[in-house]
């Protein structure tokens, strides 16, 4: 039984592991999980604190079969741009699912939780978006809109990217950033009309507390991945968009109803709270439950699950061992 307790930096992760479709598989697991077996997932710990602009989530789940569970902490202070700082950070804590001991520490300033972000909206894109995308569409600059548009490439071979923001500037860089990364064609886009016309599928990736997509602007034929509705408030889809799709997905429908994009369609009123939609470990497991043709409107809504966390973390544990990685602390003595 090993005593020390491994840990790695992101310099180190970086090298063990990125997107792939791969990645996209083995989150698409951490899903499989939450729909099949005894997962035990508390409620996201969120503090919100406004009056510097942050915010600090917590999440863990325990999966029977791993080795370990992971207790995630994420902050996201949203003026550290300002300072030259990322918005997003944090680390992971791998924990023996059979002891408790600590096995490792991932000071991986919120990189394993980017590539298990990413890799969701993956997993979306696989089993919601039509066969043939010709245009992706991105609203948001920040990390999120670059991994995204990465993990959703491994699943649809799409032509065309279409990237909006508030800031001019970074839009331009974030278009670059990705046609560099996966070789499509990337355009800022100054309207967020236009984005969503143009694509069949599309991703926002921001903490905005206000609507970016309207509902007058859906067509058949098309794809909504909203990620960044992860805290009560935050809110990337007009209300009445949820309703109007011809399917609506959550990642995990406990936590959307408080966090997500649920959340707000109910506060408005514009869900029946009698109607359980449906999870995507749920279509993941039975196909039949997601998009059926390329007409249909499909939405998912996606918070963030302690589940993978779990898988990720064990994955990374796992690779750095193998490849030698990562600095090994005796924890007792």
């Amino acid at each position: 039984m090993r005593d020390d307790v491994l840990i790695v930096t992101q310099a180190e992760l970086q090298i063990l592991l990125g997107l792939s479709r791969a990645t996209n598989d083995l989150i698409e697991s951490a899903f499989t999980a939450l729909a099949q077996k005894d997962v035990i997932m508390p409620p996201v710990m969120s503090m919100d604190i406004p009056h510097i602009n942050a915010e600090v989530d917590v999440k863990t789940a325990y999966i029977p079969g791993f080795d370990g569970f992971a207790i995630k902490v994420s902050p996201g202070f949203f003026d550290n741009p300002n300072l030259g700082l990322p918005s997003l950070n944090g680390l992971m804590m791998l924990l023996s699912a059979r002891t408790g001991l600590a096995k490792a520490v991932f000071l991986d300033n919120g990189y394993l939780t980017d590539l298990r972000t990413a890799a969701a909206g993956g997993v979306a894109a696989r089993h919601l978006a039509p066969k043939h995308v010709k245009t992706v569409g991105v609203i948001g600059t920040g990390a999120q809109a670059r991994l995204q548009v990465e993990a959703a490439y491994h699943e649809r071979k799409f032509e065309k990217v279409l990237v909006c923001g508030r800031n001019d500037d970074h839009a331009r860089k974030c278009a670059k950033d990705i046609a560099d990364k996966i070789g499509v064609p990337t355009y800022p886009v100054a309207a967020r009309e236009e984005l969503v016309r143009q694509s069949q599928l599309v991703i926002t990736t921001t903490p905005s507390r206000v609507p970016l997509i309207d509902a007058e602007w859906l067509h058949p034929n098309l794809h909504i991945t909203a990620m960044g509705s992860d805290q009560a408030g935050k809110t990337e889809l007009d209300p009445q968009i949820l309703p109007r799709a011809d399917r609506f997905v959550c990642d995990r429908v406990s936590q959307c109803i408080e966090l997500g994009e649920l959340a707000g369609a109910i506060d408005a009123g514009a869900w029946d709270i009698e109607r359980t939609p449906i999870e995507l470990g749920d279509l993941v497991v039975d196909p039949s439950l997601g998009r059926q043709s390329d007409s249909e409107i499909t939405v998912c809504d996606l918070t963030g699950t302690g589940a993978q966390d779990t898988a990720i973390a064990n994955y990374a544990y796992d690779l750095a061992r193998a490849k030698n990685m990562g600095t090994p602390i005796k924890s007792h003595n």
